[in-house]
């Protein structure tokens, strides 16, 4: 028998009972704390966070839509495993490890378990065909939160460019954005960056703070993760 299909609700670690809000509220943290970014890019973890990242948007996807949760919602209900009514599971279901299946991935399951609830009409649906697309979804949701969450912290300004303070943590590992703060910031210390890593980042300006993110190197992007879901819930997330 297939294992059992992955329960949104769970995956945002939400009763399925939360408002609006806390789904928003419970995707930050999860995105957060589950981003393929949070470990190096040769980390055996990163696949599994991809995996969990990729779940948590179908989740967020589903879910911050009113019309699509309660389609979900109505077929949740209805689908033998998740029980009856509408309470956050106890186990089983949101697994770290638990793959979010594609719309091709259960063909020919014979009226499997997970085969057997509608998937293609939830997540990102039949949009996302592979893991690749997949991952593209997901990230282009995750950037539209990603710059609210950096406006609230004051790393991103109201044009959503990146502040003085988003380069300042970024040159806590790489010392490159001293260029960019020398250049903006009266009074700041010049010549200690050279000149091809300041001229990189002068050419980031004018770009949205999630364009610049998705530019920078991976250790700027593990540090800068792990700066604002410290700023957001006011302790680090692990």
């Amino acid at each position: 028998m297939s294992a059992p299909p992955v329960d949104y609700y769970a995956s945002l670690e939400i009763p399925s009972t939360a408002t609006q809000q806390q789904v928003r509220d419970a995707y930050k943290k999860q995105a957060l704390r589950h981003h393929p970014d949070r470990v190096p890019a040769d980390s055996p973890e990163r696949a599994t966070k991809t995996k969990k990242f990729q779940q948590i948007n179908d989740a967020y996807y589903t879910l911050s839509d009113p019309g699509r949760r309660r389609d979900y919602d109505m077929s949740r209900d209805q689908f033998h495993g998740f029980g009856s009514g509408r309470q956050q599971p106890t186990g089983g279901y949101g697994d770290a490890d638990e793959e979010v299946p594609r719309p091709d991935a259960n063909t020919g399951g014979g009226g499997g378990f997970a085969s057997s609830f509608p998937w293609s009409a939830f997540g990102f649906g039949g949009r996302a065909k592979s893991d690749a697309d997949a991952n593209k979804y997901s990230n282009e949701q995750f950037g539209s939160v990603f710059e609210e969450m950096m406006q609230d912290e004051g790393l991103a300004d109201a044009d959503k460019k990146p502040t003085t303070s988003f380069w300042s943590i970024v040159g806590a590992v790489s010392g490159g954005a001293l260029g960019f703060i020398t250049a903006n910031v009266p009074g700041a210390i010049a010549g200690a960056v050279g000149g091809n890593r300041l001229g990189a980042i002068r050419d980031k300006r004018g770009k949205s703070v999630y364009s610049v993110y998705q530019e920078l190197e991976q250790p700027e992007k593990m540090r800068l993760l792990s700066e604002l879901a410290q700023k957001v819930f006011a302790h680090a997330i692990s």
